[in-house]
């Protein structure tokens, strides 16, 4: 068994160990003491006696009905009808044929779907069929 270490060089909160910085597991109702995982200090129980938490938690306040009636009524405006595909914008573009229909308007993302050493995945999309191809770079 280790012996209780009653004097540090740190103060600190009582949260963490003042020998090595460690967070210090909850006091328990049956212990007399709170050892630290890491060294051999431990925490008289007593230190706790007076000690109150309080904690503020603040939610994110909704939006309100009236806004998203009129986000949804500007979104439903904005949508394109089927004979406008070629013209509805899907993010940048670049002048690419499409190995399919050889339309030569092709809009595209990037994802880093490997490690961060290699390079970004290109998604192209065909404007006109919708023909979506991958470059690995």
């Amino acid at each position: 068994m280790s012996e209780q270490v009653k004097e540090s060089v740190f103060y600190s909160d009582l949260q963490f160990c003042p020998m090595c910085g460690s967070v210090l597991p909850a006091p328990g109702l049956t212990s007399d003491n709170v050892p630290c995982s890491r060294c051999p200090f431990r925490r008289n129980i007593q230190e706790y006696h007076d000690v109150v938490e309080e904690f503020e938690i603040h939610y994110c306040t909704p939006k309100s009905k009236k806004k998203k009636k009129k986000r949804d009524m500007e979104e439903a405006h904005n949508v394109k009808t089927e004979n406008s595909k070629e013209t509805e914008f899907q993010g940048p573009t670049v002048e690419r044929q499409c190995p399919r229909c050889s339309h030569d308007t092709m809009f595209y993302t990037t994802r880093q779907t490997r490690s961060a050493d290699e390079g970004q995945t290109v998604f192209y999309t065909c404007a006109k069929c919708r023909f979506q191809d991958i470059e690995y770079s």
